[in-house]
């Protein structure tokens, strides 16, 4: 289970202020790409949170509620949808989203856990933890955030978009979703830079 270790480690060299910074929905084939930055309290604690793969969704909606409406956690989410990320690239949304969600912090954390990589030209100093999201609970707490947003964006645009299945597989390449793909064409919320799309645009002509 994630704890604060990280944390406290970056406490003890003199950084008063760390935020966690997850992401969600960057292998879909439809939507957004989503991240989240949250700052959790030096004492914080909880016997449930941890990565979002690892949970249910009723308990990341539980978890979400939880973590959202606590008074003692500061938080931001950026969704930078399927047009954005193909113009510049699912890599550099995703981290146009991390960078977002930590510049919306106010007053900026000293510095920021990331799960992964280290981002170049981020807004300020990071430190990237690989299986982020399992070690350290601030980044365990965005991945919550990040994959609550997105997916309930992704209902949201199942009815407005109805045929596709959003509501269930949330814009992943499933086998119905990729069968509905090639059935009806893509829709204004698909990511044309992938191939299973680009591939159902060309045969919808």
């Amino acid at each position: 289970m994630p704890d604060l270790f990280y944390e406290s480690q970056l406490h003890a060299e003199g950084f008063a202020t760390v935020a966690g910074i997850d992401e969600a929905g960057r292998g879909p084939l439809a939507g957004p790409v989503s991240a989240a930055a949250v700052v959790l309290p030096c004492d914080y604690t909880h016997s449930v949170l941890n990565d979002s793969k690892q949970l249910s969704e009723r308990k990341r909606e539980i978890l979400y509620e939880e973590l959202t409406n606590d008074k003692r956690i500061r938080w931001a989410s950026t969704l930078v949808d399927a047009e954005k990320i193909d113009e510049i690239n699912i890599l550099q949304a995703t981290y146009l989203a991390m960078r977002l969600s930590f510049e919306q912090l106010k007053p900026r954390p000293k510095i920021a856990l990331i799960d992964g990589k280290p981002i170049k030209h981020f807004p300020g100093k990071h430190k990237a933890l690989v299986k982020g999201d399992s070690l350290s609970l601030s980044i365990a707490a965005a991945s919550i955030i990040a994959k609550v947003e997105r997916d309930r964006l992704m209902i949201a645009y199942d009815e407005t978009y109805p045929g596709y299945g959003f509501a269930r597989h949330k814009g992943y390449g499933t086998a119905a979703h990729r069968e509905a793909l090639m059935k009806l064409g893509p829709c204004p919320i698909h990511r044309r830079s992938f191939a299973p799309v680009a591939l159902a645009e060309a045969a919808a002509g």
